[in-house]
């Protein structure tokens, strides 16, 4: 009897370790099966140099005229009215707020009791028709291209050392921003030797608004996705002269302007991106740990950005994609939330100006909004939202490129074979290795891990990009 009550104590431990055995080989498959799939996905990936079709798109209302687009390029002029200003503050003066918790900080969203203060301002202080002016310091411009009216800012160098050219740069924005972000890094690329910098490289930047955003008419039919947007913005270039230049860009920017590198590679000098869009199986290395990631080349400085591994990737990319998920199916309902609301939007909008700017700024009852940008350009920000009603068709361009699943377009496999540049932020919302950059851009020729900085680079560090980009384009000119 003693031995058989013996034996059965045994059972469990037995059990534990027939399931530890058991979890331990499932583990050890599963990792060998994720790397045959990147060993799989790199070889049929490798050495192909194939280009996206420019093809064409009609997006305006109705069917495609039979008559020549009208190619003209127009001045245009932001303007406002006492009207707009007017119901802008009757709908800030009817706000309903739900309380925060206590110690909520931004771990929730939005903080509403830092979001009273932000109306008091809204509200009191801030002077829209000052910032319509701040705008319009830059010139503007408007054509049609494929049937929408598209907006751009074209700023030219006020002078330029003898003998030489400008270097043009088309600079392309995301989500939630605008061509407003390239506000304060315009002057150090359009007119260096007056902000401290040599006038080696000098720049003539061209900064249009996507379909949808700000004053960019926002298409009628469905598809319009980047590399529409890509093709629109070639024709763009070559509308105002230019059949080579340079391009820059960060979260939608970033997919526009490789797909137009992937489409045109003959036209891009150089491409230099602050985001890169190439998760793939390249994450799922992740999970061999630090260790085998070091022996493969990881430097030091790409583990201290991915590690640990559950709180730096997957419980942040958790965090800080609801959004995404929402965008990418039913942009039309939290639309019209939304445009129907100044206060929703700014809340909405301002949210990941925090969490995406610093993840850090969750634990502050301000979002740490104040650390990086005024009051003022923020809310410029949300006004040229607010004021064009663009905040659906805006959220339109998630489900366009996003909605029909993982992997599921052309360039998505294609990889880039234009020169390029690629500044890492450490805030950024995921990092990505010199490594994973240059299996996707081969012909990658500067990486820089930056010593500041987050999602909205152009916005908050300013001069850290535009040193970059003068870097960039320095090595591109001595091959």
């Amino acid at each position: 009897m003693a031995a058989r009550v013996q034996a059965s104590h045994l059972y469990p431990r037995r059990h534990e370790e027939g399931r530890g055995r058991a979890k331990g080989i499932m583990w050890l498959e599963i990792i060998l099966a994720l790397l045959l799939g990147f060993v799989i996905y790199w070889f049929v990936s490798r050495d192909k140099e194939e280009t996206l079709p420019l093809g064409d798109g009609w997006w305006g209302p109705g069917a495609r005229p039979t008559a020549t687009e009208d190619e003209s390029v127009r001045p245009f002029k932001v303007e406002t009215s006492e009207e707009e200003i007017e119901d802008l503050h009757q709908r800030i003066d009817r706000v309903r707020l739900t309380p925060p918790l206590e110690d909520g900080r931004f771990h929730y969203g939005f903080n509403s009791k830092y979001l009273k203060k932000i109306l008091s301002y809204w509200r009191n202080e801030f002077d829209w028709r000052k910032q319509v002016e701040i705008l319009n310091r830059y010139p503007h411009f408007k054509t049609k291209i494929e049937g929408l009216d598209i907006h751009f800012i074209h700023v030219k160098p006020p002078q330029l050392p003898s003998s030489s050219t400008p270097k043009p740069l088309l600079m392309v924005h995301g989500w939630p921003g605008s061509f407003y972000e390239f506000y304060k890094i315009i002057p150090l690329l359009t007119d260096p030797k007056n902000h401290g910098l040599s006038d080696e490289h000098v720049f003539e930047v061209i900064c249009p608004s996507i379909p949808g955003y700000s004053f960019s008419e926002a298409s009628s039919k469905k598809g319009l996705n980047s590399v529409a947007t890509a093709r629109i913005f070639y024709k763009l270039m070559l509308r105002l002269g230019f059949q080579e230049f340079y391009i820059q860009g960060g979260d939608w920017g970033s997919l526009i302007c490789t797909n137009m590198a992937q489409m045109v590679p003959s036209h891009v000098k150089g491409l230099h991106l602050n985001m890169a869009l190439i998760l793939g199986p390249y994450i799922l290395t992740l999970l061999l740990g630090r260790r085998i990631l070091s022996l493969l080349g990881y430097t030091q400085r790409d583990l201290e950005l991915l590690y640990p591994f559950k709180e730096k990737v997957f419980y942040s990319l958790m965090r800080e994609s609801g959004y995404m998920h929402i965008q990418c199916t039913k942009p039309d309902t939290v639309g019209c939330a939304l445009n129907d609301s100044p206060v929703g939007l700014a809340a909405y909008i301002l949210e990941k100006f925090s969490t995406w700017t610093n993840p850090e700024f969750r634990d502050l009852e301000n979002g740490g909004l104040d650390r990086k940008f005024s009051l003022d350009d923020l809310l410029t920000n949300v006004m040229l939202y607010w004021t064009t009603g663009t905040i659906a068709s805006s959220q339109r361009f998630y489900k366009e490129n996003l909605g029909q699943g993982f992997m599921a377009n052309a360039h998505d496999r294609m990889k880039v074979y234009v020169p390029t540049g690629f500044a890492a932020f450490p805030c950024e919302l995921m990092h990505v290795p010199e490594k994973w950059v240059k299996a996707k851009y081969p012909k990658l020729i500067s990486y820089s891990y930056m010593a500041r900085g987050g999602h909205f680079a152009a916005f908050e560090e300013p001069e850290l990009l535009a040193q970059d980009i003068r870097k960039f384009v320095g090595l591109l000119e001595l091959r």
